[in-house]
C-alpha cells in the first residue's frame, strides 16, 4: 500500500497548479469513469432541515457545466423540500479507486422545464412510470402497495408517452466553493480550494491536509 501511494504521488500531474476548477473536474470525472466499478457520478448530497439538522444521501450527477452540478428528484421528497426552502446544498464525490475527493458548496436553483423534460424522456420507461408511482420519502404500507401503484400508472399511460410530473425536476448547485483532495503519503494530502473572485474567475488556495 505504501509503495502504491508513493507511485501514484510521483506519477500523477500536479493538479494543485490548475487555474480553474471546471476542466479539472472534467478530467477527474473521466478518470473515475475508467476506474470506478460502479456509478462514478455518485455523490453525497447534504442539506439541512427546518431545525438546522444536517441530512445526507447519495444521488447521481446527471449534468455538469459552468453553471453548476445537476441532479433530479421528486420535489416532495425530503431532499427536495429541504433544498427548496434553503436553496443551499453541498456535494461530495469520493472516488475510492483514485483516492480522490471533490467537495462542492453552493446555491441551488431549478433547471428549466425544457432541460427537465429532455432528461425525463431519456430515462427508461419503467423509471418514468416509477416517478409517478412513488410518493418519495412518504410512509409506505407495503411493497405490494408500491407495485400496485406502478401497475396502475402503467395501465393509465398504456403504450403512449409518459409525461414528466410537475413535482419532478432537476436542481442545479452553482458552486460558491469547490475543493479538490488527493490522498498523500503519511496523510499529507493535497488540497486546493477554488472560490469565485467576483469577476467571472476563481481564486485558488492550497490548504493544509
Amino acid at each position: 500500500m505504501t509503495r502504491r501511494r508513493r507511485e501514484m504521488s510521483s506519477s500523477e500531474p500536479d493538479f494543485t497548479e490548475a487555474s480553474e476548477p471546471y476542466q479539472l473536474f472534467v478530467s477527474w470525472m473521466k478518470e473515475a469513469e475508467k476506474s470506478e466499478p460502479n456509478d462514478p457520478n455518485a455523490m453525497a448530497l447534504a442539506t439541512v432541515d427546518e431545525d438546522g439538522l444536517p441530512d445526507a444521501r447519495m444521488v447521481l450527477l446527471k449534468g455538469f457545466d459552468e453553471r453548476g452540478f445537476v441532479f433530479y428528484t421528486n420535489f416532495g421528497s425530503a431532499k427536495g423540500e429541504q433544498i427548496l426552502k434553503t436553496r443551499k446544498a453541498a456535494l461530495l464525490f469520493h472516488w475510492k479507486s483514485l483516492k480522490r475527493q471533490v467537495r462542492v458548496r453552493g446555491n441551488v436553483s431549478e433547471v428549466s422545464k425544457e432541460e427537465a423534460d429532455a432528461y425525463f424522456q431519456s430515462r427508461d420507461r419503467g423509471s418514468r412510470i416509477g416517478a409517478w408511482a412513488s410518493k418519495q420519502s412518504r410512509p409506505l404500507e407495503s411493497r405490494f402497495a408500491l407495485e400496485k401503484a406502478v401497475a396502475e400508472w402503467g395501465l393509465k399511460f398504456g403504450v403512449g408517452t409518459v409525461p414528466r410530473p410537475d413535482y419532478w425536476s432537476g436542481l442545479r448547485v452553482a458552486p460558491t466553493a469547490i475543493e479538490f483532495w488527493r490522498d498523500g503519503l503519511f496523510r499529507l494530502h493535497d488540497r486546493i480550494r477554488f472560490l469565485p473572485d467576483g469577476n467571472g474567475g476563481w481564486t485558488r488556495t492550497r490548504l493544509y491536509p
